[in-house]
């Protein structure tokens, strides 16, 4: 007797969505030969991102995220030895540079209403640390999840202490905080166009900044530092960090949907809220008073660590991706050695939280099939 496997269709947690004119920008970078790691593409995609944050803001393309934060910490002027407090509960990535400069990281861990840096704590480590002789440098405050952080908070202790903010959001294209858009608040902010963002180059990322000579620096520092002369002359150390004319051209196909992604995202959160969120054992992240927040990952807290394993396992038995929400950095053993404040906000997260199919391009069946698993794991 025969029996047949039947293989359900992958679903991904937030698979890349293209618009349909990202060939186009593609194809005339090839039929003009604009290859390069600059040309059109890069100039119009700037331009697009300009106009899409507003705010004064000027634009520098990078090949990630990571990159971008790497260059911030950099013109922010932070060197060996020096400290920056960093949110503790983000994706590695936020950190990580601070080690690149030499620097030691200082982890703040998160308040409830938004998951993000938590102002109590951060000033108390501020404190602290000028107490001892060792005033931070920076601040790496991140939206999670597009979830805006606490922006009038954090900014007032970032200019009460005189600490810049160096603004991750790399997940938060298109979300806002009183109406003005997130990565266009901090000193420095970043941007990704990682495969699994709101809008993809396939690999990318950008630096913001309201200051036109720090992007010129950071465009300069991108492009390996090469001074202004005939032959190849380096005063300083420079980095191959720029983005392509090619991948700059997809982005700018996907700057022409971001609206509809941003409505689309919002949307799969809606309906994973109609059907999952008068479950006792569920909890979603409700946007405070002012807060717009993309909805990059829908997210829920279960009951328990167990129950987040359950789903999870039932999920993936159906050949559905998920995953646990980010594990705090300082629980990370890369950072074992790291100065943490904590109050055990981001542990709890990690332990009960997991993030949902959310892609703009997942299918209505797919994303209730997903609905319908999770009500007959917690039943």
């Amino acid at each position: 007797m025969s029996v047949e496997i039947i293989h359900k269709n992958k679903v991904w947690l937030s698979s890349p969505h293209m618009g349909g004119s990202e060939q186009s920008f593609v194809a005339e970078a090839f039929s003009q030969n604009w290859i390069a790691p600059l040309g059109p593409n890069v100039d119009g995609f700037e331009n697009d991102l300009e106009l899409f944050l507003g705010n004064n803001s000027k634009v520098a393309l990078l090949s990630s995220g990571t990159a971008a934060i790497h260059l911030g910490l950099n013109l922010l002027g932070v060197s060996k030895g020096d400290d920056v407090i960093c949110q503790s509960f983000t994706f590695s990535a936020s950190a990580n540079p601070i080690y690149y400069v030499g620097a030691n990281p200082i982890f703040v861990d998160s308040e409830k209403d938004t998951w993000n840096l938590c102002p109590i704590l951060l000033e108390k480590c501020i404190l602290e640390r000028i107490q001892l002789g060792k005033k931070p440098k920076a601040i790496i405050a991140v939206h999670l999840y597009g979830m805006p952080y606490k922006v009038d908070l954090i900014t007032a202790i970032s200019e009460k202490y005189d600490i810049p903010v160096l603004e991750d959001s790399a997940e938060a294209l298109g979300s806002m905080f009183n109406g003005v858009n997130c990565g266009t608040f901090g000193d420095i902010s970043i941007l990704s166009f990682n495969g699994n963002k709101i809008i993809t180059t396939s690999g990318g990322g950008a630096l913001i900044t309201k200051n036109l000579d720090i992007k010129y620096r950071a465009v300069h520092l991108a492009t390996q530092a090469r001074d202004s002369a005939p032959h190849y002359q380096h005063s300083q150390i420079g980095y191959n960090y720029r983005m392509s004319n090619v991948l700059a051209g997809i982005g700018r196909g996907q700057m022409e949907v971001l609206p509809q992604r941003v409505k689309g995202r919002r949307r799969n959160y809606e309906i994973y809220a109609k059907h999952l969120s008068n479950i006792d054992s569920i909890e979603f992240l409700d946007e405070p008073k002012g807060y717009f927040s993309n909805r990059w990952l829908t997210c829920i807290l279960t009951k328990s660590f167990e129950l987040r394993e359950e789903i999870r396992n039932a999920l993936d038995a159906e050949n559905i991706e998920s995953r646990p929400l980010w594990k705090p950095m300082h629980m990370q053993p890369v950072f074992n050695d790291a100065i943490t404040y904590d109050n055990g906000v981001s542990e709890d997260l990690f332990n009960r939280g997991i993030c949902l199919p959310s892609g703009t391009n997942l299918p209505t069946e797919d994303l209730l099939r997903t609905v319908e698993i999770i009500k007959k794991t917690v039943k």
